[in-house]
């Protein structure tokens, strides 16, 4: 018979399912865009499915609640991807803006970053050359790095494989494997999975688009990897950590927790190994491209985000800061005023109580990054995958709390689980 634990877990699991059958219910049939449209068909499906499977296990005590997490990711992360992918083979028709687009524009933007780089010399696109005024998808808004997700397209040409959401997709599951071996391999817990991997804004986001996912999961692996006390992982967390930056200057709060983390705990000589390798590492990825075209780097990757482009970003969820901003010019100032606010006290905090743990140190990066996003001006829905993402890390590996001393000392042998076979993935204990 099950204990009142596992009774709750599972109430609780049938809850979340039952909430992302909602949210994909609403998707497919009222989203704008037909990317969406398609993730949401794809995703009834999944989260029946769990529903199902979940209904099963609490009813015969038999199962593992491991079984429908995989079937979300099978069936409304990767297929929707897969089939979209496939949509966007050269015999499929562009329709009008957006009902048609089976790629959010961030993908073939960062595709075409990959082939300007290629022809000349630079991701960024020469507004100047345009001949016209621009206009918000002649922008790459994003680091030299991440180009490297557009080379298969650029490389090897149009083919569904060569899709930048399927690099983002690969390079999101090895980040993710990456954190786990560097945290010792512990059995992790099902909670966390589901905001890391079945919900749906990251089911979602890596269907549609991918690149953010791929950034939040690259973060988690940095952070793994910054509380190792062996000296090779902190100069790994910093080159990580460089390419991260180079990615999306989203990720710089969270660089800057793991910095402030990695001198409490590890010393001042593994600061200075982590800083060396975020300094080198991302000198030689950005300089290339900024002495190409300075004007470019400027106007595309610092400019535009902060709405000093030639062009305004059409990020516009109504999201607090947006609201406040919306207002006028007084209420985009308030605005402003929060959400400096918000990093300043998140600063404060991490600076006053430096996070000790990889988890630690997720939680905070979560925290900062919600506050950011819910107070931006300029803002989307779908960048709460980071605090959700972080967060699911942040349970995960704030389990290896108790495992600190037998993860530093290279054994990667974890502590034995603490709890009971509630959370435990296949092979492990059942909820019976």
């Amino acid at each position: 018979m099950q204990g009142a634990p596992a009774r709750r877990a599972l109430w609780l699991d049938l809850a979340l399912y039952g909430g992302a059958l909602v949210f994909a219910l609403i998707t497919a049939f009222a989203s704008e865009f037909y990317g969406y449209r398609v993730w949401g068909n794809f995703a009834i499906a999944g989260y029946f499915a769990a529903l199902v499977l979940t209904g099963w296990i609490a009813v015969t005590g038999r199962g593992s609640r491991w079984v429908p997490v995989w079937v979300i990711a099978v069936v409304a992360t990767a297929a929707p991807l897969l089939y979209l992918a496939f949509r966007r083979s050269p015999t499929f028709t562009w329709g009008p803006w957006p009902w048609s687009f089976p790629a959010q524009p961030e993908v073939w933007v960062i595709e075409r970053s990959a082939r300007d780089l290629f022809a000349n010399g630079t991701p960024y696109t020469d507004l100047a050359a345009l001949g016209r005024a621009p206009h918000p998808d002649d922008y790459t808004p994003y680091g030299p790095s991440m180009t490297v997700f557009g080379f298969p397209r650029a490389l090897f040409g149009d083919h569904p494989l060569t899709d930048a959401r399927v690099a983002f997709l690969v390079v999101t599951a090895a980040a993710l494997v990456l954190a786990w071996w560097a945290i010792g391999k512990p059995v992790l817990p099902v909670r966390a999975a589901h905001l890391v991997v079945a919900s749906p804004l990251t089911a979602l986001t890596l269907a549609a688009a991918g690149d953010d996912v791929a950034v939040v999961a690259l973060i988690v692996a940095a952070a793994a990897l910054a509380y190792r006390a062996d000296p090779a992982s902190a100069w790994g967390a910093g080159a990580l950590g460089a390419v991260l930056v180079t990615m999306k200057l989203t990720a710089v709060p969270a660089v800057a927790v793991l910095a402030i983390g990695v001198a409490a705990t590890r010393g001042w000589r593994a600061l200075g190994a982590f800083s060396t390798a975020l300094v080198v590492v991302g000198s030689a990825v950005v300089l290339p491209v900024l002495l190409a075209d300075p004007t470019s780097f400027v106007e595309h990757v610092l400019k535009f985000p902060v709405g000093l482009g030639q062009a305004s970003s059409p990020a516009s969820s109504p999201l607090p800061g947006h609201l406040v901003a919306g207002l006028g010019p007084v209420g985009h100032a308030v605005a402003l005023v929060l959400l400096g606010l918000a990093a300043a006290a998140t600063a404060t905090w991490v600076l006053v109580r430096p996070p000790r743990t990889a988890g630690d140190a997720l939680a905070c990066s979560a925290v900062g990054l919600g506050l950011a996003i819910v107070l931006a001006p300029a803002t989307r829905w779908g960048y709460l995958v980071y605090p959700a993402v972080l967060a699911g890390a942040a349970i995960a590996l704030g389990r290896t709390r108790d495992r600190v001393d037998v993860v530093r000392v290279g054994t990667g042998v974890p502590a034995p689980a603490e709890d009971s076979g509630v959370d435990s993935p296949p092979g492990g204990p059942r909820t019976a």
